[in-house]
C-alpha cells in the first residue's frame, strides 16, 4: 500500500498517515457560511481537500473513505443580508448553497459523502452544550452559554498561544456576563426578528463553532482521521472545536491529523474589493469586466500550481500558463486516442482503464505536493508515448483536471474565444464535418472532401492533415453561419 505522508499542524511535523480503521477513512473540512457568492479563496481550500480525498480514495478505496464538509447556514452575516434584501433566511441560504456546489463541481471537485448543513444538528448541539454544562466546562449568564477556556488546560496548543497571548493579541468581545474575555459563544438568545430554536436557556440560536463540534460527532464519530481547513480557521475556530469536543468527550482523540491551507492573493496582493482585485469563482467562470471566461479546469490548475501550504498567488500570467498546458494535454490525448468521441467520452475516461502514474502518486502522497506532482505529469506529456499519455490521463483524473463532465472540445483549441454562444453544437458540427470528410476519402469521394475542407476553411476554420490523423482549430474570423450549407 502506498505510504501517505502529511504535515501534521498539531504536531508541527511531517507524520506518516495512519489511519483509526484502515476500512473507514474520515475526515472533516469546514464549509462555508452561505449567503453569497464564494469568492476564489473560498475555493482553495475545497480544491486541496478534494485533492486529498481523491487520493485517500486511490489508497484505501473509495467505499472505504467518509468525507464530509459542512455548511453553516445559521450566522448573523445571513440574517443582515436578509435584513437588507427582504427574503427569508432559507431562501439565501437555500440558493447560496446550490451556487457554492454548482460553482465548486465546476472547479471539478467531488461532492464529499456528507453535506450537513448547520440548522439540520440543533438538538445535537443542545444535548453538547448540556454536557459541557454538567462536566463544568460551560456556564449560563445573560442568556448565553459560554465556553470556560481556562476549564481546559491545552487551549492554544494548535495554533501555539497561551492563553494571556490571546487576550492580548486578538479581537475578543468585550461582555460584562464572560469569566474570562477568552470564552466563547455556545448558545446565544434570538429576537423576534432572527431565527431560534426552542433549548433549555430559552430561544436562541448556536454559535459558529459549536456546530462543527456537533456534526462531526454525529458523522464521523469522537475520534475521526483528518481534520481540514484554510489557515485562518486555525483560531478561534478550529482552537474552539477542539477544546469543546476533548471536553465532551475525553477518552477520545477528537481529530489526530490537521491540515491548514494557506491563503491566497491576487498579483501579489490581498484580495480586497477597495483594491478593485476581487472577484468570485462565477465571474471568473463566466467571466469579468470585459474578461473572456475561465474554464474551472484551469482555475483548478493553477491552484494546484503551488503547494497548498505556502500563500498562492493568482496571476494573469499564471492562467494563460495553465490554459496552454491543459489545451496542450488535451490535444495530446486526442491525437493519442483516435476511438475519442463526444458519444464514448465517459468510456474513455475509466479510471479502471487510465491508472495514475506511479510517481505522481508518490508525490501527492508526500503532503500533496501537486507542484511537483505537475512537474512530472509535463515529463509524461513530453514522452508522448501510448504508456506515457495514458499515465497522463490517469494523474489527470486523480488529480481533478479532467472529469466525465469536462467538455474536451472547449478545452481543446484555440479558437476558444470565437465559439460564440453555442461551443457545444458548433464542435459536434466541426467533428461531424471531419469524420464526414474523412468517409469520403475512404471512398476516394474527392469532390466532396475537398468541398468539405473548402468549407471549412472558408468559415475560418483551419484544417491540417498529420500523421495522427486530420485536426482542426478556429481562426479569429471564424464564422459558424458559412458552414450551414454543409449540414
Amino acid at each position: 500500500m502506498v505510504e501517505i505522508k502529511l504535515h501534521n499542524t498539531k504536531t508541527r511535523k511531517k507524520q506518516v498517515f495512519t489511519p483509526i480503521d484502515a476500512n473507514n477513512v474520515r475526515m472533516y473540512v469546514c464549509g462555508p457560511t452561505v449567503y453569497d457568492r464564494a469568492h476564489l479563496g473560498n475555493a482553495r481550500p475545497v480544491v486541496v481537500f478534494d485533492v486529498l480525498n481523491r487520493l485517500l480514495r486511490h489508497v484505501y478505496g473509495a467505499e472505504h473513505v467518509t468525507y464530509v464538509r459542512n455548511f453553516t447556514d445559521v450566522d448573523d452575516k445571513i440574517n443582515a443580508r436578509a435584513a437588507e434584501s427582504g427574503r427569508s433566511i432559507g431562501e439565501i441560504t437555500d440558493e447560496t448553497t446550490q451556487w457554492f456546489m454548482d460553482d465548486m463541481a465546476a472547479l471539478g471537485a467531488l461532492e464529499p459523502d456528507h453535506m450537513p448543513r448547520a440548522t439540520q444538528y440543533i438538538p445535537q448541539m443542545v444535548a453538547m452544550i448540556e454536557d459541557l454544562i454538567a462536566k463544568g466546562h460551560a456556564y449560563e449568564a445573560d442568556g448565553h452559554v459560554l465556553f470556560a477556556v481556562e476549564s481546559y488546560k491545552e487551549y492554544g496548543a494548535l495554533s501555539g498561544r497561551s492563553i494571556k497571548d490571546m487576550i492580548a493579541g486578538a479581537r475578543v468581545e468585550v461582555a460584562p456576563y464572560k469569566r474570562n474575555p477568552m470564552d466563547f459563544v455556545l448558545w446565544k438568545p434570538s429576537t423576534g426578528d432572527q431565527p431560534g430554536w426552542e433549548s433549555p436557556w430559552g430561544v436562541g440560536r448556536p454559535g459558529w463553532h459549536i456546530e462543527c463540534s456537533a456534526m462531526s460527532y454525529e458523522l464521523l464519530g469522537a475520534s475521526f482521521d483528518i481534520h481540514g481547513g484554510g489557515n485562518d480557521l486555525m483560531f478561534p475556530h478550529h482552537e474552539n472545536e477542539i477544546a469543546q469536543s476533548c471536553c465532551a468527550y475525553p477518552e477520545a482523540d477528537f481529530a489526530r491529523y490537521w491540515l491548514h491551507n494557506e491563503m491566497l492573493q491576487v498579483e501579489g496582493k490581498k484580495m480586497s474589493k477597495s483594491l478593485g482585485n476581487f472577484f468570485t469563482v462565477r465571474d471568473l467562470l463566466e467571466g469579468h469586466d470585459g474578461q473572456p471566461p475561465v474554464p474551472g479546469e484551469v482555475i483548478r490548475f493553477v491552484f494546484l500550481s503551488t503547494h497548498y501550504r505556502k500563500p498562492m498567488d493568482w496571476t494573469e500570467r499564471k492562467r494563460e500558463e495553465a490554459e496552454a498546458t491543459l489545451r496542450e494535454w488535451f490535444d495530446l490525448l486526442k491525437s493519442s486516442h483516435l476511438h475519442f468521441s463526444e458519444q464514448n467520452w465517459p468510456l474513455y475516461l475509466s479510471h479502471a482503464t487510465y491508472a495514475a502514474d506511479a510517481e505522481v502518486v508518490r508525490f501527492l502522497s508526500d503532503d500533496l505536493n501537486t507542484h511537483a506532482a505537475i512537474t512530472r505529469m509535463h515529463e509524461l506529456a513530453k514522452n508522448s508515448d501510448v504508456n506515457s499519455i495514458n499515465a497522463l490521463l490517469g494523474s489527470m483524473i486523480i488529480m481533478g483536471l479532467v472529469s466525465k463532465g469536462t467538455d474536451i472540445d472547449l478545452l481543446s483549441f484555440s479558437g476558444i474565444g470565437y465559439i460564440g454562444e453555442h461551443p457545444k453544437e458548433v464542435t459536434l458540427l466541426l467533428n461531424s464535418l471531419l469524420r464526414e470528410r474523412q468517409e469520403a476519402r475512404k471512398k476516394k469521394d474527392f469532390a466532396r472532401s475537398d468541398e468539405i475542407r473548402d468549407a471549412m476553411e472558408s468559415a475560418g476554420v483551419i484544417v491540417e492533415d498529420t500523421s495522427d490523423g486530420p485536426q482542426w482549430s478556429l481562426g479569429k474570423l471564424f464564422d459558424p453561419t458559412l458552414l450551414e450549407a454543409l449540414k
